[in-house]
């Protein structure tokens, strides 16, 4: 995900972040350099003890306070309504169960709290869509996890949050990896 192509998406979601943030699959810290000065901290949840280490480091070039948390999206190790922002950047493909993922992030979020995410899926063609199918189970034995045709919407939707703002599109590449959504969601 160091992508160069992907630093676009993450210009225009990450800065949405305010106050006290969670980042989902929070990796080796990408995303870091994009929070603006609107967020007072940041609790980055990661399975990867290496990928932590590597958050660690990438931390030493912010000021903004981060705390670092070993676990899953299934079973965020969090209070109840106790974050501003959730940001989920390239995760939901590759976490076991999205949907369960999904309602304990609306679990952690304040009312009026946000769900911030960019992530690729379920295309809206039905072509593209059965090559999807035909090689998520590949794909997914491949890398990591990841699934290519999880629909994100419908997802986030089913786990009772109100979408209020939703892009969708291909970015240049192969159809079946490259469909997008990003946008912004509130608890229901």
């Amino acid at each position: 995900m160091r992508q160069g192509r992907l630093a676009p998406y993450r210009r225009r979601i990450v800065p949405c972040a305010t106050g006290r943030v969670l980042e989902i699959g929070i990796g080796s810290g990408l995303n870091l350099p994009f929070y603006g000065e609107g967020v007072k901290q940041i609790v980055g949840l990661d399975p990867s003890p290496k990928l932590l280490d590597m958050a660690r480091a990438a931390a030493r070039r912010t000021s903004i306070p981060l705390e670092l948390l070993e676990g899953t999206a299934e079973a965020i190790p969090m209070e109840d309504r106790s974050m501003d922002t959730v940001v989920t950047t390239w995760s939901l493909c590759s976490i076991p169960l999205a949907q369960r993922a999904l309602e304990d992030m609306r679990r952690v979020l304040k009312p009026g709290g946000r769900l911030l995410f960019v992530e690729h899926g379920r295309a809206s063609e039905s072509r593209v869509q059965w090559w999807q199918d035909q090689l998520t189970p590949a794909w997914k034995h491949l890398s990591g996890g990841c699934h290519l045709n999880r629909a994100i919407s419908e997802l986030i939707q089913n786990a009772g949050f109100h979408i209020e703002h939703l892009e969708t599109g291909y970015m240049p590449g192969p159809k079946p990896m490259t469909f997008m959504y990003e946008g912004s969601a509130r608890p229901g």
